[in-house]
């Protein structure tokens, strides 16, 4: 995966009781996302994509920008983790909750594509790593194609 000083300058620019968070969680993505995404501030937060080289088309919504898959962000209240694999596939969705439940952890806070970590210390990183070593970009366009495809017919 192609990294960035930018993501690192991210991390060092947020309040300090959230920079070793980040930082693992940062970490964690790094050494567990397949090969073949990149790494850049993207949407003003730390961001994770599928580069036009692979994928020319770039993102629907504005096809000059390449096709996003994660992001990483410090909010007010937590620390997001934006993974549109989840979004686009039910079957890694359910795998995901239910993992995350059995860690005990207490309540898993998730909107469609964000994972809301609020407790600092309860964040679950080798589920993260997991995560992240579940979808190649091959396997992300081929989801997001089928995707697309669904809203056109409809």
């Amino acid at each position: 995966m192609k990294t960035s000083k930018e993501a690192d300058q991210y991390v060092l620019a947020q309040p300090v009781e959230r920079q070793v968070a980040l930082q693992s969680i940062l970490e964690t993505i790094r050494a567990n996302l397949p090969p073949g995404f990149e790494e850049g501030i993207s949407y003003g937060m730390i961001g994770y994509w599928v580069p036009f080289t692979t994928y020319p088309s770039g993102y629907h919504v504005n096809p000059n920008e390449p096709l996003p898959f994660m992001g990483l962000a410090n909010q007010k209240n937590y620390i997001a983790l934006y993974h549109m694999g989840i979004y686009g596939d039910p079957a890694l969705l359910d795998w995901f909750q239910k993992a995350y439940a059995d860690l005990g952890i207490g309540k898993l806070d998730m909107g469609k594509s964000c994972i809301r970590f609020k407790n600092m210390d309860r964040i679950p990183l080798d589920l993260v790593a997991e995560l992240c070593q579940k979808i190649t970009p091959e396997q992300y366009i081929k989801q997001y194609e089928a995707g697309r495809q669904k809203l056109v017919k409809q």
